[in-house]
């Protein structure tokens, strides 16, 4: 005998597996391209410490005020360091560009030689930043599409739920042979990150130690970059942020760099 499906079963039927679609997993670049798209604010004002740890535990801490503001998909930033004495005055611009197939500008600027040095070409990007396990390149915001993104699997990281995603660069000329990052589901922030050299030996690891709800935006305030190679550790904390206090693109160039302020 002929069976027939009844109308309220196939909608059943159709409903549930909307459910099953609906709660698939997301790939690795899904993933990765709400972490970009995570809310940040159209500007960014903070004043950052940086502590550099060497492997005898010695510190050196540094003050920084920083400014950022978004321009569509590409963003601008701006860093002045005001303390210690020895760095005062050294500042730092870029522009970053969404574009994967356009290199970002950088410009470094170091008061005590009166030179401001144009980061450029790949071994430059490798180079840390002022003494930290920064390089220039992780200074900067790279575009999603510049690198494979893969989902590996979900875990719990410190009591939070973690998508977890290993990035490999689509161009084989960066420092890193690959990352893995651990993605909280909640709200996107990376909540950890390893970096893998060109011999895929784990080099640095980024931990995010402290996380707070600033103006409705979730903000890392205090990570640590661990260099497992360099036994020497780079630790940021934000101490102050606000969001989405007027700014003006125009202010971020290289001469507001040598005068160290924006105009």
């Amino acid at each position: 005998m002929k069976r027939t499906i009844k109308p309220l079963t196939l909608l059943a039927t159709i409903l549930l597996m909307g459910g099953i679609l609906a709660n698939a997993q997301p790939t690795g670049r899904e993933i990765m391209l709400k972490a970009d798209e995570k809310p940040d604010g159209d500007t960014r004002k903070s004043v950052m410490t940086m502590e550099l740890v060497n492997k005898r535990g010695s510190k050196r801490v540094r003050t920084m005020q920083s400014y950022a503001l978004d321009e569509g998909r590409d963003s601008k930033s701006i860093m002045f360091f005001q303390k210690p004495a020895d760095v005062k005055g050294t500042g730092f611009l870029t522009w970053d560009y969404n574009d994967e197939n356009r290199d970002d500008d950088r410009w470094l600027y170091l008061p005590a030689m009166k030179k401001t040095r144009r980061i450029s070409g790949s071994s430059a990007k490798k180079e840390y930043f002022m003494g930290s396990d920064f390089t220039y390149d992780d200074m900067g915001n790279r575009s999603v599409d510049a690198d494979k993104h893969v989902f590996l699997r979900e875990e719990i990281l410190d009591g939070h739920a973690c998508y977890v995603v290993e990035s490999t660069p689509k161009e084989d000329d960066g420092l890193y042979s690959r990352t893995v990052g651990w993605i909280r589901k909640d709200n996107y922030i990376a909540q950890k990150v390893m970096f893998y050299d060109r011999m895929d030996k784990l080099m640095k690891e980024l931990q995010v130690e402290e996380l707070k709800e600033i103006d409705g935006i979730w903000t890392a305030t205090r990570v640590t970059m661990m260099n497992h190679q360099r036994n020497h550790r780079t630790v940021i904390s934000i101490e102050s942020m606000e969001y989405d206090t007027p700014m003006d693109g125009s202010q971020f160039t290289v001469n507001a760099l040598e005068k160290g302020y924006l105009n």
